[in-house]
């Protein structure tokens, strides 16, 4: 790409949140770095952190900016990060994970074919401690009324968005803790037409560490419900037919169970499960729901046993490349 064609191009910013991952950390900000598109800004903002993640990223060569502040949280240094972008499509990345080297290119190329794209998303790799690639993601094309209704977040890592539509829904609501990227992503919905990029341009890391398969505590495990009945509750939902809605909400419950279950929280667990039937009597008997409670029961087992399966096999195993 010539250095004309370059200044033409639309300035993308991508916001790394770091806390005590400094062992992942420098690939993360290096696959930002080496990415094949011309025009990024990466600030890389340190949480705080009790580990190594400020002599990491003091010793990391590179053109990115970072700064450490006091521990505030994922939600809030996000959007300070985005508060302090130029650029006019912005993007995180969590400090784990990693891009692929044509992400941004491929991510950008798609948003200027389509003006009317709020955001963009690709599929992804399941990527183990050691960054072996345990499994692809192809995830779902968007659907709004099915994220909604299922309480499922199809976006993952590897998504930009259009700064004017960030204006429209504000940053990640640092009340929500376990969930607030489902919260960002309903809202950034309403705004316009997001979709999905049918190639992995990304890599989401699990690791004991990791929030998605911790045990989550009580009011986080409750958290899902709250989103579902904000933003019904919201003048942005007035069109939700009444149908959907209670969909939703039973959805909702039943992810609160999960949730629950997972951290052994049985009876609060059963509760919720009623909650969902006092919904809809037949609320329970379906496929997804048994798929749901099984996930909560042996899911964080099975990769873990995945894992040092892996490490027995492959000891010290890293990604090529």
């Amino acid at each position: 790409m010539n250095e004309q064609a370059s200044i033409n191009l639309p300035l993308v910013t991508v916001v790394i949140p770091a806390y005590n991952h400094a062992g992942y950390l420098e690939e993360a900000v290096r696959s930002v770095l080496k990415q094949s598109y011309p025009q990024i800004e990466i600030i890389v903002i340190d949480d705080g952190s009790t580990d190594s993640t400020a002599q990491v990223l003091a010793t990391l060569n590179g053109d990115f900016r970072w700064f450490t502040q006091d521990n505030a949280g994922q939600s809030r240094t996000l959007a300070r990060g985005w508060d302090e972008a130029r650029g006019e499509i912005l993007a995180y990345l969590s400090a784990d994970d990693y891009l692929e080297t044509q992400a941004v290119e491929i991510a950008v190329a798609a948003l200027q074919a389509d003006s009317a794209l709020a955001a963009v998303y690709p599929d992804f790799n399941l990527i183990d401690p050691a960054s072996n690639v345990v499994r692809r993601v192809e995830a779902p094309d968007f659907d709004y009324a099915a994220m909604l209704s299922n309480v499922i977040c199809p976006i993952g890592p590897g998504a930009f968005f259009r700064r004017s539509s960030y204006r429209q829904v504000g940053p990640w609501r640092p009340e929500f803790r376990q969930m607030p990227d489902y919260d960002f992503w309903l809202r950034m919905g309403l705004t316009g037409p997001i979709k999905r990029i049918p190639q992995v341009l990304a890599n989401f890391r699990v690791h004991p560490g990791s929030q998605t398969y911790s045990i989550t505590t009580e009011s986080r495990a409750d958290e899902v419900i709250l989103i579902i009945d904000d933003l019904l509750a919201s003048q942005l939902a007035t069109a939700v037919p009444t149908d959907l809605a209670r969909e939703a909400r039973i959805s909702a419950f039943l992810v609160s169970a999960q949730l629950h279950i997972r951290a052994g929280r049985f009876r609060i667990a059963v509760n919720r499960l009623k909650q969902a039937v006092d919904t809809r009597r037949n609320a329970l008997i379906s496929i997804r729901t048994l798929r749901l409670l099984f996930n909560a029961m042996f899911n964080r087992i099975s990769h873990r046993l995945l894992w040092t399966i892996r490490s027995l096999v492959k000891p010290g195993g890293r990604h090529a490349g």
